[in-house]
């Protein structure tokens, strides 16, 4: 008996506390001007647009699945799971339609490779954001 009471306050306990996600920023290179939305990241992101509204290439980056970050960018703007982005992609890599964005260890990286190429966009924890990158929005 007491051990189904323990359970039940552990998953009760669980269940009341608030999940703190932290704020992720999609970000571009300061030189980039154009405006972005999540439909537009998604499609980015997804390979169905490889280019800016101005018509530079785009080369889209992403971090490793294990970083929260990531997670919170497949829930909100891709709208997909791990396992299904794996799905999503291995079926346009084995038909030679797509490749997947590269993935990056770290979000400094991620910083420093957008910061000097103004065709990359990538995204980080909203607070490792530095003045070498332009913020082209959060959620």
């Amino acid at each position: 008996m007491k051990n189904r009471v323990l359970i039940l306050t552990a998953v009760l306990a669980t269940l009341s506390s608030p999940l703190v996600l932290a704020e992720v920023a999609v970000i571009v290179h300061p030189s980039n001007n154009n405006t972005l939305d999540a439909a537009t990241v998604a499609k980015i992101y997804l390979g169905r647009e490889k280019s800016f509204a101005d018509g530079q290439s785009v080369v889209p980056m992403s971090l490793a699945e294990s970083t929260a970050s990531s997670a919170s960018f497949n829930d909100v703007v891709l709208k997909k799971s791990a396992s299904q982005l794996k799905a999503y992609w291995s079926k346009l890599v084995f038909t030679g339609k797509g490749t997947p964005p590269k993935e990056l260890a770290s979000e400094d990286e991620m910083l420093k490779l957008v910061a000097g190429n103004p065709n990359l966009i990538g995204f980080v924890d909203a607070s490792k954001v530095d003045a070498s990158v332009k913020v082209a929005f959060k959620f």
